[in-house]
């Protein structure tokens, strides 16, 4: 299995900086992020560097996320966006290239296969994410969307 895009929402938080924009402003908390070698956080979690090739342009992009690590060694992430309607553009990345995923953590590359979560696992998931970093449950309030739950498993 891999990443299966869900439904947008009508509804949801809405962000006035164009896109573009959004997506030069991502690099400075990545540059951060790198800088600190994984010492940020969002939630109160760790956060990781997830690397996709975009969907449309197939150049790799670099996104922060906040990190759930299960104890099998995968991790958790979610595509919350804040809450908008819409998912996030490494969302779409991941279920076009799901083969060519990356993630950093302290300084550390690694080569990891996405997997959407659904169903009663999505649900479990969720509700200890929700426990962990309740910030996440404001997100779902904020949308009419299911907000995707996608499993980082690495390999080898």
């Amino acid at each position: 299995m891999s990443v299966v895009v869900t439904p947008s929402g009508t509804r949801g938080v809405s962000y006035p900086i164009p896109r573009r924009l959004l997506a030069l402003l991502t690099r400075i908390p990545v540059a951060l992020q790198r800088l600190s070698r994984g010492r940020l956080k969002m939630h109160g979690q760790p956060l990781l560097l997830l690397t996709t090739l975009g969907a449309r342009t197939g150049q790799p992009r670099t996104s922060m996320v906040a990190q759930f690590p299960e104890s099998d060694g995968s991790k958790l992430i979610v595509a919350s966006f804040g809450g908008a309607a819409k998912h996030p553009a490494w969302y779409f990345n991941l279920a076009k290239h799901p083969d060519q995923v990356f993630i950093e953590r302290n300084g550390r590359r690694m080569r990891v296969q996405a997997i959407s979560l659904s169903g009663e696992e999505r649900e479990a998931a969720w509700q200890r994410i929700v426990r962990i970093a309740p910030g996440f449950a404001e997100y779902q309030r904020n949308t009419d969307r299911e907000i995707p739950v996608v499993r980082l498993v690495p390999l080898s």
